[in-house]
C-alpha cells in the first residue's frame, strides 16, 4: 500500500481501482471542461500571508453548519452513483462522516437507499439531496422517506433542471450496473477488488427510484424515467412548495449569480450553496471560488452561505472561509478515497483536509475559524 499523504494520492489509487465508466463520470465535467479545471486552478491564484511569533496553542477547527456542530466547517457533498466507485459506497462514506463529526449529504442518484443509509449508520442523522421531477407524488413521496429517516436537512438543487453534456459519460456508455459490453468486461477484469466488493452487496441500481417509482422495476426502464422526469420548468414557487412540505432546515444547492442568491435568501432557505455542479452543468461559467465574495457581500448577512467545488485541500477550504464561506462541501475528493479504499479512504481524506486546514491557520496566525478573514490573503491575488 502506498503511503498516502495527500487527496491526490487518493485520486491515482482511485483510478487504478475503479472501473473507467465510474472514474470517469466522477472525475470529469461537462463540453470542453474549462469550468472544472477552473474550480481548482482558481483557488492556487490566491495567495495566503504567512504571520510567525504569534501564539498556535490550542487550535481548533470546530465550528457549525445550519446550526449544526461540526468538527470542521467541511460536509460531503451529494455525488450520485457514489456505490457504484466502491460497492455500498453511500453507507461506507456516511459511517466515515458519523466518526469524524462532519455531515454526509446523500444524492437522490445515490445506489443505497435513504433506507439503506439510515440502517447503515445506525438512524444518525445525516443530510438528503433533493431532485424535482415532474412526478410530484414521486418527489413528496421521497421527501417524507427522508423525514421517516430522520434526516435533519434537505439539500434542493435548482442547476439540474437539465442535464449537461458530459462527453466521456457518453463515450463509455454509463449505466449501473455496467452493461456487458465487451469493452466493459475487459476493464472489470482488471478491477478484482472492485468486481468482488460488487459480487458481495445486492445495492446495484439507483436505491431510491427503483420499486418507489411506478413502471420503474429495471434500469432499462429508469433510463427512460430519468430523461422524462427531470423537470425543466422548476420555479421559485416549487422552492416554496418544498420548504412547507420539509418544514426543517433547507439548503439551496446551484447558486452562481447574485440575483439568484437575493431569491434564495427571500426564499427562507437557512443556506445557499454557491456551486456549479463541480463544472458539470454550464460549462463557461465561473469557477465557484470566483462567485463567492459578490454573493456573500449581496445577501452573507441574510442567509448563510456555503459553496462546492475545487475543493482539493484543507488549504482550499480556508481560502473559501476567508472569502465568506460558512461552510464548504467535498464531492470528488471523498471519491477519490473511497473508490481507493472504501470507508478507510474516505476517513483519510477527511484527515488529510482537516491537517492542512489546522497547519494552514497556523500559518496564518488564526486558532479559530471564527477568526479566519480575507486578512489572511495576499491582495490582489483573490476575487472581490
Amino acid at each position: 500500500m502506498p503511503v498516502i499523504t495527500n487527496i491526490e494520492d487518493l485520486r491515482v489509487l482511485a483510478e487504478k481501482r475503479v472501473p473507467r465508466m465510474f472514474y470517469d463520470y466522477a472525475d470529469s465535467g461537462s463540453w470542453t471542461e474549462g469550468t472544472y479545471r477552473a474550480n481548482s486552478s482558481d483557488f492556487a491564484k490566491i495567495l495566503l500571508r504567512q504571520r510567525v511569533a504569534v501564539n498556535m496553542e490550542g487550535r481548533s477547527t470546530r465550528s457549525t453548519m445550519i446550526g449544526q456542530e461540526v468538527a470542521m466547517p467541511v460536509a460531503i457533498a451529494p455525488t450520485g452513483l457514489t456505490g457504484m466507485q466502491h460497492a455500498d459506497g453511500e453507507i461506507l462514506a456516511a459511517r466515515a462522516a458519523k466518526k469524524f463529526g462532519v455531515p454526509f449529504t446523500l444524492s437522490t442518484m445515490s445506489i443505497c437507499s435513504i433506507e439503506d443509509v439510515a440502517e447503515g449508520t445506525g438512524g444518525h442523522p445525516f443530510w438528503f439531496q433533493l431532485y424535482v421531477m415532474r412526478d410530484r407524488d414521486f418527489v413528496e413521496r421521497l421527501i417524507d422517506r427522508a423525514k421517516a429517516a430522520g434526516c435533519s436537512a434537505l439539500v434542493l438543487t435548482l442547476d439540474l433542471q437539465i442535464l449537461g453534456q458530459r462527453h466521456k459519460d457518453i463515450k463509455n456508455g454509463l449505466s449501473a450496473p455496467p452493461k456487458p459490453t465487451l469493452a466493459n468486461l475487459i476493464n472489470l477484469a482488471t478491477k478484482p477488488r472492485w468486481c468482488l466488493g460488487m459480487l458481495g452487496t445486492k445495492r446495484r441500481q439507483f436505491g431510491n427510484i427503483v420499486g418507489h417509482v411506478k413502471g420503474v422495476a429495471d434500469m432499462s426502464s429508469l433510463s427512460d424515467w430519468t430523461a422524462s422526469q427531470f423537470d425543466p420548468a422548476l420555479s421559485w414557487e416549487d422552492v416554496e412548495w418544498i420548504k412547507r412540505r420539509w418544514g426543517g432546515k433547507l439548503i439551496i444547492k446551484g447558486i452562481q449569480d447574485v440575483e439568484d442568491a437575493r431569491l434564495a435568501a427571500e426564499s427562507g432557505a437557512d443556506a445557499l450553496i454557491v456551486s456549479n455542479h463541480g463544472g458539470r452543468q454550464l460549462d463557461g461559467a465561473p469557477s465557484s471560488i470566483s462567485a463567492l465574495p459578490a454573493i456573500v457581500n449581496a445577501v452573507g448577512s441574510k442567509i448563510e452561505v456555503h459553496m462546492d467545488g475545487g475543493i482539493r485541500s484543507g488549504q482550499d477550504v480556508l481560502k473559501a472561509l476567508a472569502l465568506g464561506a460558512k461552510g464548504v462541501y467535498i464531492g470528488r475528493a471523498f471519491l477519490y478515497g473511497l473508490g481507493a479504499m472504501g470507508e478507510a479512504g474516505v476517513t483519510r481524506a477527511l484527515e488529510i483536509i482537516h491537517k492542512e486546514l489546522d497547519l494552514t491557520m497556523a500559518f496564518c496566525g488564526r486558532t479559530e475559524v471564527r477568526q479566519i478573514n480575507r486578512e489572511i490573503l495576499l491582495p490582489g491575488t483573490f476575487p472581490v
